[in-house]
């Protein structure tokens, strides 16, 4: 049946409506971090600024370590994504094809332990982190951050190796292919939008983590770029606000650039046409 002509007005303009939303604070983040400090303060603030000026960036920079502490960030949230697919694809490969009941109870902590808030677990944590000597380090922020964000990476990685045939990997087995092999050769290429949306998940979740890097780290040295954004809201919780805005549009672009890189991984669909009907 065709869709009616108003019915369609109205589904793009709900559409529209929504990307709207989801860009406005972007888009004024971004419009901010042009600002000069005259029209930051003024009383009729505008959309776009009446006289860009890049002072904000160079001010973000000379105040704080931001080049620094995107390192950190990038080290630990690469080394969580990476370390987290690894550990997460052959997990997800056994529960889904052994559908056991430790399996099944091993699916249902993944989602129970996803409504564990971060104040429930950051004492015991810090416990295990400063016996292991962890404590103020990228390793251990790393390993906290792999810790985390594991139980969903496994959940989603589950649902992505259920859609994979069996039929491939009988006929792999029947050409002498063991268990291993079928993963490596067979599971994992058609697992590829999959594992790109997970590290992407993974990644984002590390990247903007804000909470375990402020109780987990104490060396200025050490620090992640969401932590180091704080520095510019003084004691008094006055904001420093256009150097602020600026270290935060840069501080979003890596999450877009990844995005972007994996977007065609993420949408494509490897599986279609793998198996003929």
């Amino acid at each position: 049946m065709r869709t009616r002509p108003a019915a369609r007005a109205g589904r793009y303009a709900a559409l529209l409506a929504y990307l709207i939303f989801l860009a406005f604070p972007f888009l004024w983040l971004l419009s901010t971090a042009f600002k000069p400090p005259r029209e930051l303060g003024s009383l009729h603030p505008t959309w776009i600024p009446q006289r860009p000026t890049l002072a904000n960036f160079r001010q973000a920079f000379d105040e704080q370590p931001l080049l620094h502490a995107a390192l950190n960030s990038l080290l630990a949230a690469l080394g969580a994504a990476v370390v987290a697919v690894l550990i997460a694809t052959p997990m997800a490969y056994v529960m889904a094809r052994h559908r056991t009941w430790p399996a099944r109870a091993a699916s249902g902590w993944v989602v129970v332990s996803q409504a564990f808030p971060f104040v429930l677990v950051i004492i015991p944590l810090f416990l295990v982190l400063k016996r292991l000597r962890l404590i103020d380090s990228l390793a251990g922020l790393t390993l906290v951050y792999v810790v985390w964000s594991l139980p969903f990476a496994l959940w989603m990685l589950v649902g992505y190796v259920r859609a994979v045939p069996v039929e491939l990997e009988e006929a792999a087995a029947v050409d002498g292919a063991g268990r291993l092999r079928t993963l490596v050769s067979v599971t994992a290429p058609l697992l590829a939008p999959g594992i790109a949306a997970t590290a992407l998940f993974a990644f984002v979740t590390a990247w903007n983590e804000f909470f375990f890097a402020l109780v987990l780290l104490k060396s200025p040295g050490n620090q992640t770029l969401p932590v180091v954004l704080t520095h510019f809201i003084g004691a008094e919780g006055v904001a420093d606000l256009g150097p602020l805005a600026a270290a935060a549009f840069l501080a979003t672009l890596p999450s877009l650039v990844v995005f972007a890189l994996l977007q065609r991984r993420i949408t494509g669909g490897l599986i279609a046409g793998a198996v003929k009907s």
